[in-house]
């Protein structure tokens, strides 16, 4: 007789009640946060509109419209334009500075980072003195520093008509190279002239098609191994293009020459700047470096000894080894922490009033000054180095999401 076969019947898993269901706490917490954050801003913009209206200030943004009220150091702004124009000379002064600075931290770090490792003594001690000086000033100090040091109170000759600047010419002309002073510096620069514009517009399209062909040459050595001397290609393409088009369009660029103007106050030609921007852009520079030198040094270090040793067995030179297999590897773990020094470069541009150096922070403290509305302009203000911020961390995460090994 056979025996009877037992049946499993599934039990379907009973659900938890909803307020016990943790994806539901995590959406209520998150939706009770947002309402407090809301409610939080409600209450803060109703509180200042209303001081605002109590005060007689206005709320609006209409003052962007009216005269700045003020000139601008150096710069042909004429005050009877609106605050925006005013505002835009501001931004542009800030990313002139913040480019230079961050050109001088980015090579001079590298260069100092690489140099604390090296097996010279004298250059690893001075590499390790540059950093552990800078680092541990306040960059306010070195502002304050290179703006009194080397301009103020420096050897250059002041520039009016009774003490005439410093003219450094170029030998057998009458052209100068340089104009050199305390309070403004001139350097020779290349000025557009006839068919300027269909020359940059044909200087565009080639250093497209020079990116096109290091792209080309980059996948070419990854799939067959060839050499792909892309800088050669890019730098051949852009060099070939241009002379071709300069000859074609009978000198589209020349030489512009600074000259001390006829009232002995001013430079004329060239490429003008003033002491203040030179002294921020160099302090920003210099204190930035010593940071990103300790991240260049960390990152050679982090890199496996097995990859040096590789490089030696390949009987790479010293160079060669830091260019083809230790700071291609550095870089992927140097980038992040860099890209915040950068942020903190161009947040600390905002001292430049030290050295009186017309960037936004300055002229916006100006326009408030002189009457325009504070807490608006403070948020324009703050917009501003927001956009800053994120335009950096963009540029680099992509050029960091470039240098990433790509999973498999």
């Amino acid at each position: 007789m056979a025996e009877p076969t037992s049946v499993s019947v599934a039990v379907a898993p009973r659900r938890p009640p909803f307020w016990r269901n943790v994806r539901f706490l995590r959406i209520a917490a998150q939706a009770v946060a947002l309402v407090v954050v809301a409610l939080t801003l409600r209450w803060l913009f109703t509180n200042l509109t209303t001081n605002l209206d109590e005060q007689g200030i206005p709320t609006g943004f209409g003052f962007l419209d009216a005269p700045a009220g003020f000139a601008v150091r150096d710069s042909p702004f004429d005050p009877s334009s609106s605050t925006w124009s005013l505002l835009w000379v501001g931004i542009r002064n800030t990313a002139a500075v913040c480019v230079v600075a961050i050109v001088v931290a980015l090579t001079l770090g590298t260069l100092v980072g690489i140099g604390r490792l090296s097996t010279n003594w004298i250059v690893r001690k001075l590499a390790t003195l540059y950093v552990e000086t800078f680092r541990n000033i306040p960059v306010l100090v070195i502002i304050i520093f290179f703006g009194f040091a080397l301009f103020t109170f420096g050897p250059l000759p002041a520039f009016n008509p009774s003490s005439p600047p410093t003219q450094v010419g170029i030998p057998g002309t009458d052209s100068n190279l340089a104009i050199l002073s305390k309070s403004r510096l001139g350097f020779l620069s290349i000025a557009n002239s006839d068919n300027s514009t269909t020359f940059w517009w044909i200087m565009l399209v080639a250093l497209l098609i020079a990116i096109a062909a290091a792209v080309w040459r980059t996948r070419l050595n990854e799939q067959t191994g060839t050499p792909h001397h892309r800088i050669l290609w890019l730098l051949g393409t852009l060099t070939g293009v241009g002379t071709v088009a300069f000859l074609l369009l009978g000198g589209p660029l020349r030489w512009s020459f600074p000259t001390v103007s006829e009232s002995g106050r001013t430079i004329v030609g060239g490429i003008a700047t003033n002491d203040a921007y030179i002294a921020l852009s160099l302090a920003l520079g210099i204190y930035t470096a010593s940071h990103i030198a300790e991240i260049i040094r960390g990152a050679i270090l982090a890199v496996p000894k097995g990859q040096n040793e590789a490089a030696n067995a390949l009987a790479l030179s010293g160079s060669q080894r830091y260019r083809f297999v230790v700071l291609p590897q550095a870089l992927r773990i140097a980038v992040p922490p860099i890209i915040n020094q950068f942020l903190n470069l161009v947040k600390n541009s905002s001292l430049a009033t030290a050295v009186a150096f017309p960037e936004i922070t300055a002229l916006v403290k100006t326009s408030i000054g002189n009457g325009k509305p504070a807490p608006q302009l403070i948020l324009i203000l703050m917009g501003c180095y927001l956009i800053f911020s994120l335009f950096i961390s963009l540029v680099l995460n992509l050029v960091n999401r470039r240098f990433q090994l790509a999973g498999r």
